[in-house]
């Protein structure tokens, strides 16, 4: 429980970040940038690369909403010490505007570019966009739906503070355990909160 915590405290902006850009997307601001990130690109198969769904306004809008997010969180967890202790990158970086600027940011792009390579492949598979798979993939692509950005967000993750999983190895720091641990159930815990989006 206390890994499950720990996790939705760390990754709770990126979860903001994304039913605010879906609400974002949905409004008429910036329809300029409501473009497909494909350009309409159909490939040799006769298929497009990503589809329609994928633009630039979403793009860089979970880029923005995530920077946004981290730092409101951030600035919220200074006022809560026992909340920010729980925090599995606080541990190992100072909770300061300009890093939440820019972990909000990278946690953003993370998120947004590993759900290209599933618009890709569901491209392929004839699956149509923003709908579920009618055929022997139904079941693979529903849960493939819910966790694809997450794995990206939790790729980011290991890379930013690998000494995490190396102080679990040696269980030299208290926090390790509770990180590894966290990654581990997280496409059983925030995978659920995606769903509802």
């Amino acid at each position: 429980m206390h890994s499950i915590l720990a996790l939705y405290i760390t990754l709770m902006p990126v979860i903001l970040a994304g039913v605010l850009n879906m609400i974002f997307c949905k409004s008429s601001l910036l329809e300029a940038a409501y473009r497909p990130m494909d350009a309409g690109l159909i490939l040799k198969d006769g298929k497009r690369l990503f589809g329609a769904n994928k633009t630039w306004k979403g793009f860089f809008g979970m880029i923005v909403w995530g920077a946004l997010a981290q730092i409101l969180w951030g600035l919220l967890l200074k006022s809560i010490p026992t909340l920010e202790k729980l925090h599995l990158v606080y541990a190992f970086y100072e909770n300061t505007v300009l890093f939440n600027l820019v972990l909000g940011a990278l946690l953003g792009l993370a998120y947004v570019l590993f759900e290209l390579p599933n618009s890709f492949i569901k491209r392929r598979l004839e699956i149509r966009e923003g709908k579920t798979a009618e055929n022997g993939w139904k079941w693979t692509f529903i849960w493939i739906d819910q966790i694809d950005s997450l794995i990206g967000c939790i790729i980011f993750l290991t890379f930013l503070y690998p000494s995490v999983l190396a102080a679990d190895a040696g269980h030299s720091h208290p926090r390790g355990r509770h990180a590894s641990e966290g990654l581990i159930v997280c496409s059983t815990g925030l995978s659920l909160e995606k769903n509802r989006m």
